[in-house]
């Protein structure tokens, strides 16, 4: 015993002996108690990580009991698919991407499964859709899964094309929700100049009101002046008619006298 203890050989560690027993305890615990996530990406047997998220940042990290390839293809899969982590009551779990090369019926159950989850989850056949979009991006990252097993190259550039459509979309997001916003703001820059337009109106109406009496009494009054004035030359008329007619008869009168006057003579 005191050999062993000096010269640190022969029984192991209780360092050692914790570590079998907790990576022991890990393997035995991707057998039972976890619930993954449904996903149509493929991965492999889900691995107990802990009771606590396993980065500080969320990002998951591989654990000694997990054992993952030391390949170059592995670590390029899982570069281009990130092991998803999630939390239950059992406690924290992680997942890699599956590594199986994927056979023609692989792709064919991956196309009855996408349409059936599109029908059980209810997503929309047109128009802009969350469930379907998501549903999509699990199918393409299952491709690209399928595709760089058999060839890296084509799969790398599957990953810049999706890459590319998700930023578009983004994009699109990010225009859409600023054309919202610019919209909004106009239509509240609209209501707070709409009361003082309803105002401004309000006024308008009340002075075409009162211009519209005033132009109606105006009336009024010009069509009682034309009456007085007609009614004026009409009496105007028959007064000089009348002196006409009384100026011709003594005219008359006076010349009928004169001729009697003239003839006694």
């Amino acid at each position: 015993k005191k050999s062993c203890r000096g010269t640190g050989k022969g029984l192991p560690s209780d360092a050692t002996i914790l570590s079998v027993r907790t990576s022991r305890r890990s393997e035995l615990k991707t057998m039972e108690g976890a619930t993954p996530p449904d996903s149509l990406l493929q991965h492999e047997a889900p691995l107990f990580v802990g009771f606590e998220p396993s980065g500080e940042n969320g990002a998951p990290t591989k654990i000694k009991g997990a054992n993952p390839a030391s390949s170059q293809l592995d670590d390029m899969l899982n570069s281009m698919l990130p092991p998803r982590e999630w939390t239950q009551e059992s406690g924290t779990w992680m997942q890699f991407s599956s590594k199986e090369p994927a056979t023609r019926l692989d792709v064919i159950t991956l196309q009855e499964m996408l349409d059936k989850r599109l029908m059980e989850r209810q997503a929309r056949e047109h128009g802009i859709c969350p469930v379907r979009e998501d549903l999509h991006h699990q199918c393409f990252d299952e491709l690209i899964r399928q595709v760089t097993i058999n060839g890296p190259e084509r799969g790398l550039l599957l990953l810049r094309v999706r890459d590319e459509i998700r930023m578009t979309i983004d994009a699109y997001k990010i225009l859409y929700e600023s054309s919202i916003t610019f919209g909004v703001r106009k239509q509240l820059q609209a209501e707070q100049g709409r009361e003082e337009l309803e105002k401004s109106v309000g006024s308008l109406r009340e002075t075409k009101a009162a211009l519209e009496t005033q132009v109606a009494e105006l009336r009024n009054k010009v069509e009682v002046m034309d009456k007085r004035s007609k009614e004026r030359k009409l009496l105007e008329d028959k007064k000089r008619k009348e002196e006409i007619d009384f100026l011709k008869y003594q005219g008359q009168h006076l010349d009928s006298f004169l001729r009697q006057l003239g003839g006694g003579k």
